[in-house]
């Protein structure tokens, strides 16, 4: 389900609450967003948890936060397995991560968006980042 990349060098982990993925920006450039919400005791602003479904986005269950597509820039990502075992991926050349931007409150979160994974990878997880080349969505 993409608990973390790496990106020239620096790993990013969902976990850590301070999580910023790396964004291009229109003019490509990167700009750092947070990375997704997390539960804090109060009430929430945005989703709750790192990643969006991609059938939830067709759905319209986005709507409430504006959600735009994004690509999100890295050299390689990280899922765990059932067991909890970290598998690093390395990203062909000129694929990105989608991603989906929330607003609200003039706050910005980004999710990875998420679907089905390849066959060959269907033994992992039953939700794999969306992979598209680069400069598409």
């Amino acid at each position: 389900m993409c608990g973390g990349i790496e990106y020239q060098g620096d790993k990013v982990y969902f976990p850590n609450p301070e999580a910023r993925l790396p964004v291009r920006t229109r003019d490509c450039g990167i700009t750092w967003v947070p990375w997704g919400e997390r539960t804090k005791g109060g009430k929430l602003v945005f989703p709750n948890g790192g990643w969006a479904r991609l059938e939830s986005i067709y759905a319209g269950k986005w709507k409430p936060w504006h959600p735009r597509p994004v690509q999100i820039i890295c050299d390689r990502f990280m899922e765990k397995d059932a067991e909890g075992v970290s598998h690093w991926f390395d990203l062909e050349a000129h694929m990105i991560i989608q991603g989906l931007i929330a607003e609200r409150d003039q706050q910005q979160r980004v999710y990875v968006v998420t679907e089905r994974p390849p066959a060959e990878y269907a033994w992992i997880y039953d939700r794999y980042p969306r992979l598209v080349k680069l400069g598409s969505q």
